[in-house]
């Protein structure tokens, strides 16, 4: 299942490890590990955030995957299900 995180690192966390020179091999590890289909990384809501979208086949993979970002960077985690626009029209015409 595509599904996307949405990872808000804390503020201060981020700072220490951006001044450690940490945050390069913390993020690095992340993308390794999600291995994702589009990553994208800005601020939202006034905080250092990344997006990224990825195939999960397992829910089981959460806690491997996303470790990283509650260990290191205290981040706020949020995953939900997405569809690109092939799924979206595969879904639809399921629904005649």
């Amino acid at each position: 299942m595509r599904v996307m995180v949405r990872a808000t690192l804390d503020t201060e966390k981020g700072n220490e490890a951006i001044r450690g020179g940490k945050m390069p091999q913390i993020i690095q590890g992340a993308m390794e590990k999600l291995r994702p289909e589009a990553a994208y990384f800005g601020p939202a809501g006034g905080r250092r955030t990344c997006f990224m979208v990825f195939d999960m086949q397992d829910s089981s993979q959460l806690p491997p995957m996303l470790e990283p970002f509650f260990n290191d960077l205290n981040a706020e985690i949020e995953v939900f299900p997405v569809m690109n626009g092939d799924d979206l029209q595969k879904g639809l015409s399921e629904m005649r």
